[in-house]
């Protein structure tokens, strides 16, 4: 497919379906989507603050007569930015996976808003937390607003004429990971499935279930990939982070083997040939998914303790850059 402009705001994709960006696509900077035939419409996911969720909506309008009234959201997972503007879609239906729900529960704006401004008390990860999230994004007016329709596997939904299918391939980014498929014009918004350009973060896992929700999408006639994070794509990106995540799959399941820690492996690794991602420090909590699907051990990551040594690897990066400039 011909290389769409990486550049903030509404783009148009044909066929009545366009993706709003948010350049770089590093922390917080997601990705979210419209569907649209004739006066029906359908949002994919809304964006981490009020503000840029209320511009977002102003652009769409602006552009899309119809987008000023929003019939569905569908948040393909829980994370705030990809959930915290969903007061602003009023009227609308707001339909995601049970899994999704669940991880709602678990952060939502109020709690990180909290942590947000008691990040000196949080030590290196508190820091880091603040300098990629709190002080980029305001969450203390961002009110808890959960879906009112879930499912479990998949859901067919009609927009217009138009056939869109939800598909959960969670747990694996997080609890409940939702595809949104419009196979009559051949493009998915793949939320965090996709990452283009930058490491993706596996917090819930298993791994090689989200090889898994790879293989799905390379099944499908698909011409167009709206990432959740990342520029516009099509199946080369697909291929490559299916390629990243079985190398961490084989290169971690080497060191496991041979007894080193996550976070000796982690170090030993050599990850060269994904120099130009972005986000590297999200190699400690993917190694780490990695060593948790290996025990077949289910539990929540260590947050905390996953911030931590990303602050760890982030400032040392930070200042060599420093020291060599």
């Amino acid at each position: 497919m011909a290389t769409r402009p990486y550049t903030k705001g509404l783009h148009d994709l044909g066929k009545g379906c366009f993706a709003w960006l948010l350049p770089d696509g590093s922390w917080g900077w997601s990705n979210a989507g419209l569907i649209v035939d004739g006066e029906h419409t359908l949002l994919v996911d809304t964006l981490f603050d009020l503000k840029l969720t209320g511009e977002m909506l102003a652009g769409m309008r602006k552009a899309v007569p119809a987008a000023a009234r929003i019939d569905m959201l569908v948040n393909t997972h829980a994370n705030g930015d990809h959930t915290f503007g969903n007061q602003l879609v009023e009227g609308a239906q707001i339909i995601a996976s049970r899994g999704t729900v669940a991880d709602m529960h678990h952060m939502p704006p109020e709690k990180l808003a909290a942590m947000m401004r008691d990040w000196r008390n949080l030590g290196q990860a508190g820091a880091f937390m603040h300098e990629v999230m709190g002080s980029r994004f305001f969450f203390d007016d961002v009110r808890h607003v959960e879906p009112t329709r879930t499912f479990d596997e998949s859901l067919t939904l009609q927009v217009g004429a138009k056939r869109v299918e939800l598909v959960n391939v969670g747990p694996a980014h997080t609890r409940g990971d939702t595809l949104v498929y419009v196979p009559g014009d051949r493009m998915v918004f793949t939320g965090d499935i996709m990452f283009v350009g930058g490491h993706p973060a596996v917090w819930a896992g298993p791994v090689s279930n989200w090889v898994k929700a790879c293989d799905r999408i390379l099944a499908w006639e698909v011409e167009t990939v709206v990432p959740g994070h990342g520029p516009i794509s099509d199946k080369s990106a697909v291929l490559r982070l299916r390629e990243y995540l079985a190398f961490v799959l084989a290169e971690s399941r080497k060191r496991f083997d041979a007894g080193m820690s996550d976070v000796e492996a982690t170090r030993d690794i050599n990850f060269s040939a994904f120099r130009d991602w972005g986000d590297e420090e999200r190699i400690y909590v993917n190694v780490n998914a990695a060593y948790k699907e290996f025990r077949d051990d289910r539990s929540d990551p260590d947050y905390m303790r996953m911030f931590d040594l990303m602050a760890g690897h982030y400032y040392a990066k930070k200042g060599s850059a420093g020291a060599s400039a």
